[in-house]
């Protein structure tokens, strides 16, 4: 499956945005990517919200005090969050949710970048309940990321596999200070 190692090995953040709309076919296959993630007993805890309106994506940018103006010039953005009553793995539910949306979006040729919201904050205030608020988002909807994508505005160079971190790989049991493994 060369395909897909090639897509993830190209994949990276990109955090300019050319101003063209995505296609409706893409946004379709994109939150369709998203929709069709798996999750803890198939529970499908997660929920999207798809902002392109250019005002609520200002916004949104300003859910948190760093690391998030990406998403106002963004075309298009997906709140990823998930519902706390549906599944205790709501936070593990929609991250998969959002790496599908993302993946999806690389093999299209979209950019994207993640915008961590959950545990975040702006000023004083808490950054879920700032998106909770603009987005009229009911409290039992856990938010956890705002997934900023657009065709790309800057191109970056594939992940270089001869920096891979192999130490962090262990084998049988975890062992403190591992040896690098050449490759598995």
């Amino acid at each position: 499956m060369k395909d897909f190692e090639m897509l993830i090995i190209n994949r990276r953040s990109t955090r300019k945005f050319k101003a063209r709309k995505l296609s409706p076919d893409d946004v379709h296959n994109i939150l369709q990517a998203g929709l069709l993630a798996p999750s803890s007993k198939n529970s499908k805890s997660y929920e999207f919200v798809a902002v392109d309106n250019r005002s609520v994506l200002k916004q949104l940018s300003e859910c948190k005090d760093s690391g998030a103006t990406f998403v106002a010039e963004s075309v298009l953005s997906v709140v990823v969050m998930g519902n706390k009553t549906k599944s205790d793995c709501w936070i593990e539910d929609a991250s998969i949710a959002a790496v599908f949306m993302q993946l999806e979006a690389e093999d299209l040729g979209v950019g994207t970048c993640w915008c961590q919201v959950r545990g975040r904050r702006a000023m004083e205030e808490d950054a879920e309940q700032y998106v909770r608020e603009l987005l009229n988002i009911p409290y039992h909807y856990g938010v956890l990321c705002i997934i900023g994508f657009g065709y790309k505005g800057q191109e970056r160079n594939p992940n270089d596999l001869s920096k891979l971190a192999w130490e962090k790989v262990h084998i049988n049991a975890f062992k403190e200070n591992n040896e690098p493994l050449e490759s598995v």
